[in-house]
């Protein structure tokens, strides 16, 4: 997961100019799976911040989620190619990893979408992972989440309800 982060941050880089981080994504995360802090990494691009269930691991976890900030006042040029960015290094991770773009909205001036990736299986790991994404270009950001459980793919009610948290996310200013 590592490698296909670098890769997406790479990726995605290539026009960022520096300046000061503004603004943040504020995700109300469901307070039934008591999440802890797994991982907060930052760097002069990114900010990516991991969370589990306060009794699980990041080596035995049964829900993951993820935020993810690029930052330096980052503009993607469209949604499109947020999507197939993270979808491409999926299917780079596995040939057998397939995507869905569930919902979007490129009429704004803060496009996003949420899309899905089901994954059965990794060349060198039997055990599946689905995500359900969801990414938004802000003011000076774009920022990419996603909820990952271990499964061949997403249950409706899963996607149902993760598409509420994330459409209930609010962009502000710092």
């Amino acid at each position: 997961m590592r490698k296909v982060f670098f890769l997406i941050v790479q990726t995605l880089l290539f026009n960022t100019c520096y300046s000061q981080h503004q603004e943040d994504l504020k995700i109300l995360w469901p307070e039934e799976f008591k999440w802890k802090l797994a991982l907060n990494q930052e760097d002069s691009f990114s900010h990516t911040i991991t969370l589990i269930p306060e009794n699980e691991s990041l080596t035995k976890w049964t829900v993951l989620g993820q935020m993810m900030a690029i930052k330096n006042n980052f503009k993607a040029n469209n949604i499109d190619q947020v999507v197939s960015t993270f979808t491409q290094a999926s299917l780079q991770e596995s040939p057998k990893a397939k995507y869905l773009v569930l919902e979007k909205d490129e009429t704004t001036k803060n496009f996003w979408a949420i899309f899905k990736v089901e994954t059965p299986n990794y060349p060198n790991d039997p055990i599946p992972e689905s995500q359900l994404w969801y990414a938004i270009q802000g003011n000076s950001t774009l920022y990419v989440n996603f909820v990952a459980i271990k499964e061949k793919t997403l249950s409706k009610a899963f996607v149902e309800k993760w598409i509420k948290v994330f459409k209930s996310s609010h962009l502000i200013n710092k």
